[in-house]
This record gives C-alpha cells, sequence and structure tokens, in this order.
C-alpha cells in the first residue's frame, strides 16, 4: 500500500481505503481533453481503460464488424457448423441439452430460434439441479440418443466424458466456455474458447457469444451454398444477456455484443423479455444492471427452485400469452428463492464467523441448504470478506457446493486440482465461479486442502479492501448530460465497472427508511445537492449511520445515474460506501 488514501479516507464505514486516480491519469486525461474535447470525467475515464486520444471515439462507438471474430478461430468449429447443417438440411431429430442458468437458457435459446425460422424444432432437455445436477448425466444422454441423430450441449459438456460417451448412435456437438481438462469428451466437435489446447484469447465469452459464433459460421456456409440464414442481429439481446447475466468481463467484443444487444432489446420484439421487463416493472430502458439484477434473477429462479426448463422456453418463445405465464410464474419463483436465500445467508454467514474469517478460503456447509441459492450465498460471502467463498447445501450424505472467487485468484482450476485428487465427486468451474460436489465426510479435508491450494495465489493477504474512486463531483457537476455523456463509454458491468465518484464534505438532509432495508436521503450543500439511494444500507453499517446523522459531515462515494420517474429524469447518487468528513 502506497501514497496518500484519497480524501484521507483510510478506513471507510464499510472498512475500505479509498484510492482514487493518480496523478498520471490526471495528466493523461487533461492531454485528451485538449485533443479531443470530451468532458474530463469521461477523459478520465478513457484513460483508465488504456484508452489512447487517437482510439477515444473508436472505442466510445465499438462495432461488431471491427471486434468479432472469425468463428474458425476457434477449434472444431467448422465442423461442429458443418454438422448442425447436416441436421437441418437432413431434417434430422435435434437435441438441445442445455445448463439451467441464464447463459444455457439464452443459448439453447438461441439455437431454438433459429432454427424456427429454418423451419425446424428441437427437442430442450435441461436437467434438475437437484435431482441430476450441473452437466449431461449418462441416463438422460443415453435417452435422447435413442430418438436424436444429433445433441447440441449449450453451457456444459467439457467435462463430461462419460455422459457423451453414453450417447450411442448420435453425433454430439458441445458449445462450451468452461475450463477444459487434457482430455476431451468423445464428442464430434468440442468448441470451447476455454480448451487447454486454445489460445485463451477468446477465453472472456460466455456460451451464447461461443453459440453466436457458431450460428455466424452457419449462416457463412449456408451462403457459400447460395441460401440465406435467419437474421443474427435481431438475435443479440440473448446474447447481451447471457454476457451480463453470466458476469463474463464487458471487455473487447463482448463489450460491442453487449451495446448492441440493448439496442436490439430496446426494441422489445422478444415477447419472453418483454412479458418479464413489464412483470418487473421495468419502465426505462435496457440497461447491463437490468439484466444483471433485474431480468436475469428472474430467468435463473427457475434452475434454482422451480422447473429447470422455464427461463429458456420464456426466451425462447414467439407466444406472448405462453411469455406473459412464464414471466409471472418467474417472477414469483425469484421472489420465493429471495426469502430461502436471506435464511441460508444468515445461517452461512454466522457459520463462517465461527470458524473464522481472516484465513484465504471462507466456507459454510448445512443440512438441507438449497443448492439452488449456494452460489449467491457464495457470492454475498465473498463480497463481505474479500476472499474466495464456498457454500454447501447437504442432501442424504452428498454435498453440492457453489464457489466464487476475487479478482487475481483462479478458483475453477483449484476446484479442478481438488477433483484430480479424489477429494470431489466432481468439481469445475472458470477462474470466478466454480461448482462442485462433494460426500460429506470429505466436506472438511477438501476445503482444507481448497484452502492451502487458494494460500499459494496469494487469497486472504489481500490487506484492507480498497475501493476505487475515478475523482471527485460536486453535487451541481452531476448532471444527466455528464451521465450520457460517460455511458458512451458504457455498458459497464464486470471488467468495466461504471465510474465511481466522491462527493466531498457532504451534509446529510431528509434521510428516511424505503422498503425494508435502503435508505434514501439528500447530500450536498450551499453550492447544490444531490439525492441519493444506498440499497441494502440496513444490511450494513451505512443504514444505521447516515440516518441519524446529526451536524455531521460525510464523504460519499457511489455512482451517478438518472432516475426516471413519473415521466421526469433526476440524477441520483447510488450510494456504495460513506466516511466521517
Amino acid at each position: 500500500m502506497s501514497g496518500r488514501a484519497f480524501l484521507d479516507v483510510e478506513a471507510s464505514a464499510t472498512g475500505r481505503r479509498w484510492v482514487g486516480p493518480g496523478a498520471e491519469v490526471d495528466r493523461l486525461a487533461e492531454a485528451m481533453v485538449q485533443q479531443t474535447r470530451l468532458p474530463l470525467p469521461l477523459a478520465r475515464l478513457l484513460v483508465a481503460r488504456g484508452v489512447a486520444p487517437a482510439d477515444a471515439e473508436r472505442f466510445l462507438e465499438p462495432q461488431l464488424r471491427d471486434l468479432l471474430p472469425d468463428p474458425l478461430t476457434l477449434k472444431d468449429m467448422g465442423a461442429a457448423a458443418a454438422r448442425f447443417l447436416r441436421a437441418v438440411e437432413a431434417r434430422e431429430a435435434i437435441a438441445i441439452f442445455a445448463d439451467y442458468d441464464v447463459d444455457g437458457g439464452a443459448s439453447a435459446a438461441l439455437l431454438t430460434v433459429w432454427l424456427r425460422s429454418m423451419g425446424r424444432r428441437a427437442t430442450l432437455y435441461i436437467p434438475d439441479r437437484i435431482d441430476e445436477g450441473y452437466g449431461p448425466n449418462e441416463a438422460a444422454m443415453a435417452m435422447l440418443a435413442r430418438d436424436h441423430g444429433l445433441i447440441v450441449c449449450v453451457d456444459c459438456g467439457t467435462l463430461s466424458h462419460d455422459a457423451i460417451a453414453a450417447a450411442k448412435g448420435a453425433d454430439v456437438v458441445v458449445l462450451d466456455h468452461h475450463l477444459g481438462a487434457e482430455t476431451l469428451p468423445p464428442a464430434l466437435a468440442v468448441v470451447n474458447p476455454n480448451r487447454a489446447d486454445e489460445s485463451g484469447e477468446l477465453g472472456h465469452l460466455c456460451a451464447a457469444s461461443v453459440v453466436f459464433l457458431m450460428l455466424v459460421e452457419a449462416n457463412r456456409q449456408l451462403r457459400a451454398q447460395g441460401t440465406s440464414g435467419p437474421d443474427l442481429m435481431a438475435l443479440l439481446d440473448l446474447v447481451a444477456l447471457a454476457t451480463v447475466a453470466d458476469v463474463a468481463p464487458l471487455i473487447g467484443v463482448n463489450r460491442a455484443l453487449v451495446r448492441q444487444g440493448l439496442r436490439v432489446m430496446a426494441r422489445r420484439e422478444r415477447v419472453g423479455l418483454v412479458a418479464l421487463a413489464d412483470v418487473a416493472r421495468m419502465d426505462q430502458a435496457p440497461t447491463s444492471y437490468a439484466l444483471g439484477f433485474v431480468i436475469g434473477p428472474r430467468i435463473n429462479a427457475g434452475g434454482r427452485i422451480g422447473a429447470a426448463d422455464l427461463g429458456a422456453r420464456l426466451l425462447a418463445t414467439d407466444d406472448p400469452h405462453e411469455a406473459e405465464a412464464l414471466a409471472e410464474r418467474l417472477d414469483l419463483l425469484n421472489s420465493e428463492r429471495r426469502e430461502i436465500e436471506n435464511r441460508v445467508r444468515d445461517a452461512a454467514l454466522e457459520q463462517a464467523e465461527a470458524r473464522g474469517l481472516d484465513g484465504p478460503l471462507v466456507w459454510a456447509a448445512g443440512a438441507g441448504w438449497h443448492p439452488g441459492v449456494v452460489g449467491i450465498v457464495a457470492a454475498r460471502l465473498k463480497e463481505a470478506t474479500n476472499r474466495p467463498a464456498v457454500v454447501i447445501g447437504v442432501e442424504g450424505g452428498i454435498g453440492k457446493g457453489s464457489a466464487r472467487s476475487v479478482a487475481g485468484v483462479d478458483l475453477g482450476a483449484a476446484v479442478q486440482m481438488l477433483a484430480a485428487e479424489g477429494l470431489l465427486l466432481k468439481g469445475g468451474g472458470h477462474r470466478m465461479a466454480a461448482g462442485l460436489s462433494v460426500a460429506e465426510a470429505m466436506i472438511e479435508p477438501a476445503m482444507a486442502r481448497l484452502g492451502e491450494l487458494l494460500a499459494r495465489q496469494g487469497a486472504g493477504t489481500q490487506g484492507p479492501r480498497e475501493l476505487r474512486l475515478d475523482g471527485l463531483l460536486m453535487p451541481a457537476a452531476a448532471t444527466t448530460a455528464l451521465i450520457e455523456d460517460i455511458e458512451r463509454a458504457g455498458p459497464f458491468g464486470q471488467g468495466a465497472p461504471a465510474p465511481r465518484f466522491a462527493f466531498a464534505g457532504a451534509e446529510i438532509t431528509g434521510a428516511r427508511r424505503i422498503g425494508e432495508n435502503h435508505l434514501r436521503f439528500r447530500a450536498g450543500g450551499p453550492d447544490g445537492r444531490i439525492d441519493a439511494v444506498a440499497f441494502g444500507a440496513f444490511d450494513g453499517p451505512l443504514g444505521p449511520l447516515l440516518s441519524d446523522p446529526g451536524a455531521a459531515r460525510f464523504h460519499l462515494a457511489g455512482r451517478i445515474e438518472i432516475n426516471t420517474w413519473g415521466g421526469r429524469r433526476t440524477v441520483q447518487l447510488r450510494l456504495e460506501d460513506a466516511a466521517r468528513a
């Protein structure tokens, strides 16, 4: 740790050290303003992203034609697309085996909608999270192989050697992005940017992007035959949703896919997404935040605690009545999921605190914890402790768990090593997230070994958490025009966070609790004020601190956004942290 903390905040209300832009960033940003005439906050953001002045306009208007990779750069892509087209042209029975999350559902919907445009249908199979677990299993694959000539596994399959071998009589194509092992399953094609023999340059793609690239190649092969394929640009809303919900980094082509996908979604042409947006009372143009925190959780709710195929069916349907019914069911399931999650979260945090939060790994396991929420709870533990976290639900002597990591710690590789060492029944994932199955008697030794492996990567030694800030703003400078300028650098999300600003020495007025645990107030002083909201404030220290501020002044940190209500557009600070001034 070096240099002075931003606004001298060494330990904020949430225990974080504030870090602002360095002098070099400020110098380069000033130079960019001179060359491009862009607003300083936007220039500072571009400099922090490593964008040179000459590339600023191109970065602010990313084009798919410039960024979309040639699908054939991925191994087995040509064979996968050719076999897929052969099945379409020969009217073979096709089955889609998909994961039960948003990425899997969107991947399945991409194939279903494309096939429907070609006058074809496919059988959709999504395993039950509790009864079957993640990925292909031998019984399901053998069953599908009896009646289908081609099985396409999406967002799964890379590690499913035995299950794919069981699909006797059918060809299997895998379109996936999860970390691969040294050997590949016996499939006709395994298209995966995270195969062991791939360069890794496209390792940030989600499964839906891999499926999209396969459809790009399929359309190209159709054109070579003198035939046109379905409109792929109209499918980008599904790719955008999967990219954000699967927490893929919004860099490179992902950024262009999401930006264009949001534009497609704003046209409200996909009846399933329209119905879900309406039931969630979304009254603004879709944003990456809405995909990740409004739409995504509702689609995931089906796979977590309901029927596994609800999300994929919603995304693929062209029947408005079916879409409305599915959306309402998913919304109800999401409310139920929240209640279950809160109960498991409280129990897991209590157990983890009793075990200790200062090691390289935070973990908890409990009988009857619903496997559909352990991933969300693991993410909450990770956020609360700044350490990799594992949460395991135990049923019938078997623990099914989910793990989430922090930056710089490759969790997926460590979990795969545990499986190779025989400490897990099954395990895999990617750098930031993983899933595992473990015998109940092996949970303690497996977690001890995982802690050792993660400690070697530096987990638990990061020191105080840092809150990175992009600069200081006066309330009067936080305008809708500034936000619109900043949004040109979006979309924001994983790997490309929205800029976070500090407001210094603000007076808090009109603080009031809203809902169960949120806080709304006004902040500023004689030179201007800004509306602010702190979601979940009373789940932590911010609510008690700011709801009764007295005469104290506070440094505030968060992201500025446009709040639309009753036809009015106003600026709002979404508060993330605070410190006494």
